[in-house]
């Protein structure tokens, strides 16, 4: 079975592409360079890709700089930092970037029906403060239907199926599905603020530090 992995190089999307190989996939991972605030997470996704043996890996690029309103492609907003979890729960965070799973998904919608894939894996996660309009359970199932609806492929009867390993799942839940498969944490990269060294204060960091932490693990990446 042939699937295509949205791949960032984050701790998510590395899990997701582990899992599709524990899956038993034909693995081909699909990245963007979107202009985001840094490409530290590209070097990532190819260490990942390559160490997890992936078929083929793309990068789409395209500016989403063009448009801003994120603190991820404007450098006028500023990255949060130093925030509780409370407060990272309150409302969609500034690093929210206008449809950007939407235009993930095209993309790979596009990819995945012209190598007659069946799936599509995301590494969306519904809890532990994300907060983001596109990583809900409700988002999936319309795109799910935008993929029945949108492509040959499944108005044939053949539809994509949209693959989300970690949308229930909590942070720590995610490292440990992560252990259990192998995912090679020291060369992921989580931070927003990019860098030789994670910053350890973004949303982000202070996120995925906080799960490691609670699991009494220590996260191998290194940090200011």
């Amino acid at each position: 079975m042939k699937a295509v992995i949205l791949l960032s190089g984050g701790l998510d999307s590395s899990t997701v592409l582990y899992q599709a190989k524990a899956d038993g996939c034909e693995c081909y991972a699909i990245s963007f360079n979107y202009q985001q605030r840094h490409s530290k997470e590209l070097h990532s996704a190819f260490m990942v890709a390559k160490a997890a043996g992936v078929v083929q890996h793309q990068v789409v690029n395209f500016d989403l700089r063009q448009w801003g309103g994120s603190a991820l492609t404007d450098n006028k907003i500023d990255l949060p930092a130093g925030r509780s979890l409370d407060e990272m729960a309150d409302n969609i965070p500034v690093t929210y970037v206008p449809a950007r799973n939407t235009i993930f998904l095209s993309f790979a919608l596009g990819y995945a029906e012209a190598i007659a894939a069946q799936r599509v894996y995301i590494g969306v996660n519904a809890l532990d403060y994300s907060g983001y309009p596109d990583c809900r359970p409700d988002y999936i199932e319309a795109m799910q239907q935008v993929f029945q609806l949108g492509t040959k492929q499944g108005r044939e009867g053949q539809p994509i199926e949209i693959i989300t390993p970690l949308i229930d799942l909590k942070k720590t839940e995610i490292i440990q599905l992560g252990n259990q498969l192998g995912v090679p944490w020291e060369i992921t990269w989580s931070c927003y603020a990019g860098g030789d060294s994670a910053c350890g204060v973004c949303d982000s960091c202070q996120l995925r530090l906080a799960a490691f932490a609670a699991l009494g693990l220590e996260d191998p990446i290194d940090y200011v």
